[in-house]
């Protein structure tokens, strides 16, 4: 059901622009009354051979199992439309369509690497929100297809149609599409309190040193006691999970404002610019200013 929230974002576009800039269609191989996996079924029309500009194929909580004619019709599309999306899994349906071929695509983190294997030819990039490709558009999963929808409508009307419609989904502003998928504080998971408060402790202090010592001292733990039941809950180190809290401080710093490489450096609490790009390198494969410039595209 979470893929149909997208059709809200053109509607309220409608709503905020005074006139009827989209239509909206529900469409299925056979039509009529489509159950969901949340139990409500949606109702559709057929597919036929009916001009669309966009086309968005929803995804849902397993990995799709596309009929032959449902393929069929979809690789059939791409040349007729101006555009051509995915929400989540439906990633894999364009994929299986072969309309990913040599192109960037994402999907739910959870299936990313999967998507990856089963169709080699796709350059799938695991941690975006969305990704535009030409007229090829995918996004990761859930909430994401609403802000791809979100940057659809901006492309259309304007950013401030777009953020118009933001307001009134009570959304606090578009993500990017370079933005990532994932919160380190939620990877680390950690099922104790005290290990919770040593994280907490790390986050909002990450402009110190933050030694075992400190944080152990935030758990109210001694440092053995500490570091062997930080392992034993997040499965890493003290100092890997404090490098990965300033890796992500650091990431959105670089999106979000125009501060300089030094200075965003220094915030989140690198000793220096170098040991900053050997963790970016570390945790994305790319230094500090690649991922500055994709935002800066992004947005």
């Amino acid at each position: 059901m979470m893929s149909l929230a997208a059709g809200s974002v053109f509607e309220f576009a409608n709503l905020c622009a005074g006139e009827r800039v989209y239509d909206l269609a529900t469409v299925s191989e056979a039509g009529g009354p489509v159950p969901s996996s949340t139990g409500l079924e949606v109702s559709s029309r057929p597919m036929r051979d009916e001009a669309f500009d966009t086309l968005l194929v929803g995804g849902g909580v397993d990995l799709p199992r596309p009929s032959t004619g449902l393929l069929a019709w979809v690789a059939t599309r791409l040349p007729e439309v101006r555009r051509l999306g995915a929400i989540c899994t439906g990633a894999f349906v364009l994929a299986q369509a072969g309309l990913l071929d040599g192109r960037r695509a994402t999907t739910h983190w959870l299936f990313a690497r999967t998507l990856q294997a089963r169709f080699p030819a796709v350059r799938v990039e695991e941690d975006r929100i969305f990704i535009v490709d030409g007229p090829v558009w995918t996004s990761a999963g859930m909430t994401a297809g609403v802000d791809l929808a979100l940057a659809m409508v901006e492309k259309d009307l304007g950013a401030e149609i777009a953020r118009s419609v933001a307001r009134k989904l009570v959304m606090y502003h578009r993500r990017a599409g370079g933005q990532t998928q994932h919160s380190e504080l939620l990877d680390l998971a950690p099922k104790s309190d005290r290990i919770q408060a040593a994280l907490t402790f790390a986050r909002r202090n990450l402009r110190r040193d933050l030694t075992v010592e400190q944080l152990a001292e935030a758990a109210a733990l001694s440092p053995r006691q500490f570091s062997r039941a930080f392992r034993a809950e997040t499965g890493q180190s003290p100092a890997k999970a404090v490098e990965q809290l300033r890796v992500e401080a650091a990431r959105l710093m670089l999106e979000q404002t125009r501060h300089p490489v030094e200075t965003v450096a220094r915030e989140a609490g690198f000793s220096d610019p170098e040991r900053m790009r050997r963790a970016f390198l570390r945790a994305f494969g790319q230094p500090p200013q690649a991922l500055r410039r994709v935002a800066r595209a992004a947005a």
